[in-house]
C-alpha cells in the first residue's frame, strides 16, 4: 500500500483508508487520485507534488498515522 505526504502541510494519502469526503472509497490507489487532485487540507500542492513514503518511513514513531 501507499502513503503519500503533502510537502506543505504534512496531509497524509494512505491506499488503505484513501479519503471518502474527497470521493475516493477505501482502497483506492494512489495512481487512481486524478493527477489535477490538490492536497484537501492546504489546497496548495498537487497530486504530483506528494512525496511517496517508504515503509520504514511510514512506521515511524515520529510521524503521525494517516489522516481521515
Amino acid at each position: 500500500m501507499i502513503t503519500a505526504q503533502c510537502p506543505e502541510c504534512g496531509y497524509r494519502y494512505c491506499e488503505s483508508t484513501a479519503n471518502p469526503r474527497e470521493g475516493f472509497p477505501r482502497g483506492t490507489p494512489w495512481e487512481a487520485v486524478p493527477d489535477d487532485w490538490n492536497c484537501p487540507d492546504c489546497c496548495v500542492r498537487d497530486k504530483f507534488d506528494f512525496v511517496i513514503l517508504t515503509d520504514s518511513t511510514v512506521d515511524s514513531p515520529e510521524i503521525d498515522v494517516c489522516r481521515k
